[in-house]
């Protein structure tokens, strides 16, 4: 998928909403004001910006960052990353309690994880409060990595940057514009904490994958332009979906 819409006017300082796993009570009921940048909660989410609703999360468009997606035959979306030249950001929320954020306890269950892989993993202060600098072994040798995370109102937003992004920030530039302005729809039904927040294709572009796939169109690569968007947007069917992926 690639988006092409006018950029954002620049970063911002990040508003008063607890980050970090801080207490305190998040619900979007009690921000009174709308926060100078995202991730926004839908309640709070400006109007007037093009965005692609993937169900939890909506996404802006950003000039010239790709949105992959892999996705099961019936538009479940199993992953959402972005791409900007040589940089990604792969994006996930989750449900969090109403009272308390939970990013200091994923980020150190993370961390863990990493360390006994034989990763090494530092944390640093970010645009967000803390963040998680790793470096990886691949098959293609040392890679580096950095988790962000957003605590919001009953959710939280899960970002993992990688290129040049994962070393230098000032890299990230349109990925970061976009997280800036992503939008999260926790929905109301209560969730389990840490569940993954569910994500969806648009239904015209789940349709499209379904007649691609009758017609044996080239793996399931999905092309399409829902109502009332200018842009088109690519689907791939997640791994092990028929051999396909």
């Amino acid at each position: 998928m690639i988006f092409k819409g006018r950029r954002s006017s620049g970063r911002h300082a990040r508003d008063g909403r607890p980050v970090d796993g801080a207490t305190g009570d998040l619900d979007a009921s009690s921000e009174a004001d709308t926060p100078e940048r995202g991730p926004y909660d839908i309640s709070a989410a400006p109007d007037g910006v093009q965005r692609l609703d993937l169900g939890s999360l909506h996404i802006p468009a950003v000039d010239g960052v790709e949105v992959r997606v892999q996705a099961d035959p019936d538009g479940t979306i199993q992953q959402v990353v972005l791409v900007h030249g040589e940089n990604a950001l792969q994006l996930g929320a989750f449900a969090a309690p109403r009272t308390e954020g939970i990013w200091g306890e994923v980020r150190d269950e993370i961390r863990a994880s990493l360390v006994e892989q034989g990763a090494t993993a530092r944390e640093t202060d970010g645009d967000y409060g803390t963040e998680l600098w790793a470096r990886v072994n691949t098959p293609d040798g040392p890679a580096d990595l950095r988790f962000v995370g957003v605590d919001g109102p009953r959710w939280m937003v899960r970002a993992l940057y990688q290129g040049r992004a994962a070393t230098d920030p000032a890299a990230a530039g349109p990925l970061a514009e976009v997280l800036d302005g992503l939008v999260v729809d926790r929905g109301q039904e209560a969730k389990p904490v840490r569940e993954a927040l569910p994500l969806r294709l648009p239904r015209e572009v789940a349709e499209q994958a379904v007649r691609d796939n009758a017609d044996g169109d080239g793996g399931g690569a999905v092309n399409g332009t829902p109502p009332g968007q200018q842009h088109p947007y690519r689907a791939q069917p997640a791994p092990g979906q028929g051999g396909r992926g």
